[in-house]
């Protein structure tokens, strides 16, 4: 008996099957090409140049630059960084996260990052000739207040007292201040009790006779010498002494000097400070940001003058402490491009190139003072010992105000400071002067005599329109608008500042 044979699929099947893998071929090669699609608008919006990304930002930095370029810098605390500390800025390393310190980061993958800031440290110390026993460094503050900050929340406790120069009369803010009227401006004032020492209103310098009977009236567990606006070399060995009578820790905030510091065309405070915070730009030409330097080790006496007798037990407890404040107690992870940037600027200050750099930074900011002279300027001090100087211009009738707004429609920068005896900070009375900046970009003596020339016809300037519109703001402001002699000075201003490149830049 036969059975019926079945009906045969095969080639139906077969049909089927070939059909369904075609259709489905389509989705995965679709899903594909999908991916691929996706994949490259990451990569492609990842490698946009700025003027393709943001039009608009291109448009703005390169209006910037070309302030920079057609302008003369004279605010003391900028400077302009050489190109690699800038691709060091721009770098991939603004990508990784590195909380916490060298060897102990809260994320992995830091091998790298661990020795570009030990690198960054040990150039520090090398920078200052420190021996690594005795000295440690956190370069890792964002800024200079920062750092003093820190030192403050690692030593101190909340009510603590401080002590530094007051700001009118050429100290930072962030050493503690208020107002007359007892505002407090400075997070160090509302934190800790702040009290400032001044300096003498004849001289211009610090009154070491009122300082010392104020040390040991207010007792603060630091006292803080270097300031902002301070023309002249500090007296580092007279501040140790007046410490140890009350037991302060002595802090030097040597961010304007630094640069100076390094290359010994300042005193240095190292053999008489236990702690030193500074800036890493301003003449260190390094990028924005701050650094920290403390003693640690053990404790030694010296002719006891400067430190309490010890049995030699006794080691500086300030690494650990400042380390920790800086974080995680006030910051979170550190910018390693910055770190990698002022490891190549540190590396520079140790060239015979910058020491004559800093040389000349110095001999111009003489050049500038002696001109001014000349024309019957008022300087506070009556010169200066390093980059700065501080123009009174009280005597001639004007505002520093009116006279920094007159310069910058000039496009010359310079910024407004109290003076000492002003009657307060809204009026200032002055101007600060540096010349770190114009000199990086190759000015010598002479071109700061010219500068000395514009400076003085803005001055004139500003009388003029001062008598003519007064000097409150809204008026003088309207006095300014398409000036002919603001519009001649500007054209002098820009013709003398583009024969002078700028460092790092195709301009």
């Amino acid at each position: 008996m036969f059975l019926k044979r079945p009906r045969d699929n095969n080639n139906e099947s077969s049909s089927a099957s070939s059909s369904s893998c075609c259709s489905s071929s389509t989705p995965l090669k679709r899903n594909h090409s999908t991916l691929e699609s996706r994949r490259k608008a990451v990569r492609d919006w990842g490698n946009q140049s700025i003027q393709s990304a943001d039009p608009v930002i291109f448009e703005l930095l390169e209006n910037e630059k070309q302030r920079q370029y057609k302008g003369i810098e004279l605010i003391a605390s900028e400077n302009y960084v050489c190109k690699a500390v800038m691709e060091a800025l721009g770098s991939h390393l603004t990508n990784k996260y590195s909380e916490g310190m060298p060897g102990a980061r809260y994320y992995t993958g830091n091998q790298y990052i661990d020795k570009i800031e030990l690198l960054c440290c040990n150039r520090a110390l090398a920078a200052f000739e420190l021996d690594g026993d005795n000295w440690g460094v956190n370069v890792q503050p964002y800024s200079c207040t920062s750092a003093n900050f820190a030192v403050y929340t690692g030593l101190l406790l909340p009510g603590d007292r401080i002590m530094g120069l007051d700001s009118p009369c050429g100290g930072h803010t962030s050493h503690g201040y208020y107002t007359p009227n007892g505002k407090k401006v400075s997070g160090a004032s509302i934190f800790f009790e702040s009290l400032s020492y001044k300096v003498d209103p004849k001289t211009g310098v610090v009154d070491f006779e009122k300082l010392e009977e104020r040390v040991l009236d207010f007792r603060p567990k630091i006292l803080i010498c270097g300031g902002s606006s301070y023309p002249r070399d500090w007296d580092y060995g007279r501040f140790r002494q007046i410490a140890d009578k009350c037991g302060a820790i002595l802090m030097c905030d040597m961010a304007q000097i630094s640069g100076l510091i390094a290359a010994k065309e300042c005193a240095s405070p190292f053999e008489f400070c236990d702690i030193l915070t500074s800036t890493t730009h301003k003449s260190l030409r390094g990028p924005r940001g701050g650094i920290i330097f403390y003693r640690k080790g053990l404790k030694t006496k010296k002719r006891g003058m400067f430190f309490n007798e010890s049995d030699g037990s006794d080691k500086y407890d300030f690494e650990e402490k400042i380390n920790f404040a800086v974080c995680p107690a006030l910051q979170g992870g550190p910018h390693n491009n910055h770190i990698a940037a002022l490891a190549i600027a540190l590396k520079q200050l140790a060239t015979p190139d910058y020491k004559a750099y800093m040389q000349q930074v110095k001999k111009n900011a003489q050049a500038l003072a002696s001109a001014l002279l000349r024309k019957n300027c008022r300087l506070v001090t009556g010169g200066t010992d390093n980059h700065m100087l501080l123009w009174d211009l009280r005597n001639l009738g004007l505002t520093g105000k009116n006279f920094e707004k007159v310069c910058e429609m000039c496009h010359i920068t310079v910024n407004k400071i109290a003076i000492f005896d002003d009657n307060g900070t809204l009026i200032p009375g002055g101007v600060r002067i540096g010349t770190p900046a114009m000199t990086s970009r190759g000015c010598l003596e002479s071109d700061f005599e010219t500068m000395a020339d514009f400076l003085f016809r803005a001055a004139q300037i500003t009388s003029s329109m001062q008598r003519e519109h007064g000097k409150m703001a809204k008026a003088f402001l309207k006095g300014l608008e398409n000036n002919k002699d603001i519009l001649d000075l500007r054209a002098q201003v820009e013709d003398f500042a583009t024969q002078f490149a700028m460092p790092g830049q195709d301009v």
